[in-house]
């Protein structure tokens, strides 16, 4: 459904960073979407929106997945 989305839909080059810093960076290259971060395992809803993006972190706040819109 991402490509019904505008501007930069995935991340995938920011596995490994600093959530806080991916999150960042990810609203810097599309505007359009509110990227949060979360800690992996934690429950969220599964509805799609072309405005937010999950940044998925280990407990060392590190991206585990790549982020995309979600």
């Amino acid at each position: 459904m991402a490509e019904f989305c505008r501007g930069k839909s995935e991340w995938p080059e920011l596995i490994g960073y600093d959530g806080e810093v991916a999150a960042g960076r990810i609203e810097k290259e599309n505007p359009l979407v509110n990227a949060i971060v979360v800690l992996e395992g934690t429950p969220v809803t599964e509805d799609f929106r072309c405005n937010r993006v999950w940044v998925w972190v280990n407990t060392h706040g590190k991206v585990v997945q790549p982020p995309r819109i979600t």
